[in-house]
């Protein structure tokens, strides 16, 4: 018994068969019944509910120790008999045995209810799909000759329900995806009998998009076309769907021949929806025909109750603001031009080969064509491919977007608020999308001086979010003093809205506790530069300055920062301590020993002087980084230090460590050259060298991409641009 480390929790308890979890409420509240009769405790319970009181019993006005004594052990039984979520409903305090009994028993009444219903259907349908049990086997296995003889003899099989969730024979023989008993069918069917769904509203036609076979579709829609217009009951059109399911050509087929007129948003939702799905599944062209037909699209409700101009704003990967490319990707990206078919003397290489949509207009002009195929393998190497689809998503994108803003342009407050337009333009100061503010400003210029709830404006938003590049606009307005001395209902200005925390998605995105906190000094600096002096002291509704609400938000995260700081510090003072250590001792014992007049044997040698080079830079720079580490052991670690002065230590601190690292190595390969080199023992060099690399290149690895970025968030560019260019 002593070698066990832990006690496994039982099954069941002594008082049921199995603890109650959600899916035994039913079988469990007999069980537990059943207990309580047999203890003569179910009158706790049953006094309280045949007496109509609603449960509310303040024990300590229980007169009778009986009742006490009995109602304490229902609840043991109760509590003891319950799995860990249920328990949870019979913890609260001063509960009573008929509480809990009642709790439980309006927290899983529904699931009784509902797999009730499932058995009850289940049952019914089963005797049903007995009698067409060998016709569906046949419909299954493809066997058309015993499946016809079925329908001769049983012709209600053709309309019947066969399988389960309501599905008739065109439905299985779609699902089974067998064509020649598809099209049999259909020629025996009459066109109501094609439209029949099953439970969930999908008819055969909406069956068969999930395999996506054109042709089988084809027939079904050549037989009743008014299938491409039947929704299922979560409201999906067949276009819809197939657009859901990936099947893109698909999709273009069913769009071919679905009614313009039923995709109106006179018609309901399903042209609103279908517009969605389309900008979400980035099929661009159907997107510009819809809206070409019907321009009122862009700002009717879907079935999620949104709009195009919503969901434009809401993704910014589909813009150019909204991704990040390194130097080279954006190299790439603004070498690429999107061009038009202009000259037949050259090769239209179109970058994405499998993806039929692209039209000619949407191809690039590359080399001639006897290039093509390696020009392409090139392309795919490099990630030119990757990032030509990004670049042409961002242009289609953008003109989706333009021609959205040709509606907004005509409309009126009311038709805006009910297009949610307003939403939209906040959803995209939230989100960082600045050629969302831009296009719809310029469209309709009061939607830049928009509040919302809070009587912010969009630029309180892209402060609150930290949208840089939406907060930039900001220094291209030619109103831009009045933009910033707003304040809000609270009487918050910028300044207060720069001093509360950033949100976490925004904060993760930088890692490391001390570069999250200098990121927002540099938020709460930047925003303190363009806002008036005055509003730098002003007080808001809880009498607190910029300041003194940065101050109290942001102190959690300066002791984390402190805490990240001390810790990196702590791990590179030992590498720096160690590597002093063995460069000094290596000065003293040189490779090869002295001669008697106590000079090293290899004092003319050139590669000795590499090593007593290398040995001096190692023990000198990393003695710099142990003292820069040590440096930021004893910073007074105030919120200013996190700008600069802990940055740049820590960038010395790692700089210096790096380099001797690296000057350690070069002397560990110049003392075992000179040592082994004209003793037969050269061959081991090479394999010592490469050895020599690995801590190196581990450190460039691990610690050199984080050094890129402080140096860059430190002494870069930043990510302000105070040269906009006037644009509104």
């Amino acid at each position: 018994m002593s070698s066990e480390v832990g006690l496994r929790l039982p099954s069941a308890s002594p008082m049921v068969h199995e603890f109650l979890e959600r899916k035994n409420y039913a079988k469990w509240r007999i069980w537990m019944k059943n207990y309580l009769l047999g203890q003569d405790l179910w009158d706790v319970i049953k006094e309280n509910q045949s007496s109509g009181r609603d449960g509310d019993i303040d024990i300590d006005t229980v007169e009778s120790k009986s009742w006490k004594r009995k109602n304490a052990a229902a609840l043991h039984a109760i509590q003891m008999s319950c799995g860990s979520e249920a328990l949870s409903l019979t913890m609260e305090k001063d509960t009573t045995a008929q509480k809990a009994w009642d709790a439980l028993h309006i927290k899983y009444r529904s699931v009784v209810t509902r797999f009730e219903q499932l058995a009850k259907d289940k049952s019914e349908d089963t005797k049903d799909y007995v009698q067409y049990a060998r016709f569906y086997k046949a419909l299954q296995i493809g066997n058309w000759e015993v499946a016809e003889e079925f329908i001769n003899t049983h012709p209600d099989a053709l309309s019947g329900r066969i399988a389960f969730f309501g599905k008739t024979a065109l439905h299985a023989a779609v699902d089974f995806g067998h064509f020649k008993i598809v099209k049999e069918l259909l020629e025996l069917m009459s066109e109501e009998t094609i439209e029949i769904t099953e439970k969930n509203g999908y008819t055969a036609l909406a069956s068969s998009l999930a395999a996506g076979t054109v042709e089988m579709a084809k027939l079904m829609v050549e037989k009743n076309k008014k299938l491409v217009t039947i929704a299922t009951k979560f409201n999906l059109i067949p276009v819809t769907l197939a657009i859901r399911y990936g099947h893109i050509e698909m999709a273009r087929y069913l769009y071919s021949v679905t009614p313009l007129e039923e995709l109106m948003p006179e018609k309901g939702i399903h042209g609103a929806t279908l517009l969605s799905q389309c900008y979400y599944f980035r099929v661009m062209d159907m997107a510009r025909d819809l809206l070409k037909y019907c321009p009122g699209l862009a700002l009717a409700l879907n079935k999620d109750g949104s709009t195009l101009v919503l969901n434009l704003a809401t993704i910014p990967s589909a813009f150019t603001s909204g991704c990040k490319l390194s130097f080279w990707q954006q190299c790439i990206y603004d070498w690429i031009q999107i061009k038009s078919f202009s000259s037949a003397n050259h090769i239209q290489l179109n970058i994405d080969e499998d993806d039929q949509r692209r039209s000619k207009s949407e191809k690039i002009i590359v080399y001639p064509s006897q290039l093509k195929r390696l020009i392409s393998n090139i392309y795919n190497f490099l990630g030119i491919k990757k990032i030509y689809k990004m670049k042409l998503d961002h242009e289609q994108s953008l003109e989706l977007l333009r021609i959205v803003c040709e509606q907004i342009g005509t409309l009126d407050a009311k038709h805006m608020s009910e297009g949610l337009v307003y939403d939209a333009i906040f959803r995209a100061a939230e989100r960082g999308i600045s050629e969302f503010i831009i296009e719809t400003s310029k469209a309709n210029p009061d939607l830049l001086w928009e509040r919302d709830n809070m009587f912010r404006n969009l630029f309180f938003s892209a402060i609150r979010f930290r949208q840089a590049k939406v907060f930039n606009l900001i220094y291209g307005l030619a109103w831009k003093d009045e933009a910033v001395s707003s304040v809000d209902s609270t009487n918050n200005n910028m300044l207060h809205v720069a001093g509360e925390l950033a949100p976490f998605t925004e904060l993760n995105r930088i890692s490391g506790a001390a570069l999250q906190m200098q990121r927002e000094l540099q938020w709460f600096k930047e925003v303190e530069s363009i806002v008036p002096t005055y509003m730098q002291e002003a007080l808001n509704m809880d009498h607190m300055t910029p300041r003194d609400l940065f101050t109290e938000n942001h102190k959690d995260l300066v002791k984390e920062g402190e805490r990240w700081m001390k810790e990196t510090a702590s791990s590179c003072t030992v590498v720096g301590a160690l590597i002093v250590t063995i460069m000094f001792a290596a000065a003293f014992t040189v490779p090869g020993g002295n001669e008697d007049s106590g000079y090293p044997v290899f004092l003319n040698r050139k590669l000795f002087m590499l090593f007593m080079i290398s040995d001096a830079i190692s023990l000198f720079s990393s003695s710099t980084s142990v003292l820069m580490f040590l440096g930021i052991f004893t910073s007074r670690y105030a919120e200013e230090d996190f700008l600069k002065s802990l940055p740049t230590k820590l960038i010395i601190g790692l700089s210096t460590l790096f380099l001797s690292i690296a000057t350690m190595m070069i002397t560990f390969c110049a003392a075992m050259y000179l040592t082994l080199h004209g003793h037969g023992q050269s061959w081991i060099f090479i394999p010592v060298i490469l050895l020599a690399c690995i801590p190196v290149t581990l450190f460039i690895l691990l610690q050199f991409p984080l050094l890129v970025r402080i140096f860059n968030t430190t002494y870069g560019s930043g990510i302000f641009d105070k040269g906009v260019k006037r644009w509104y």
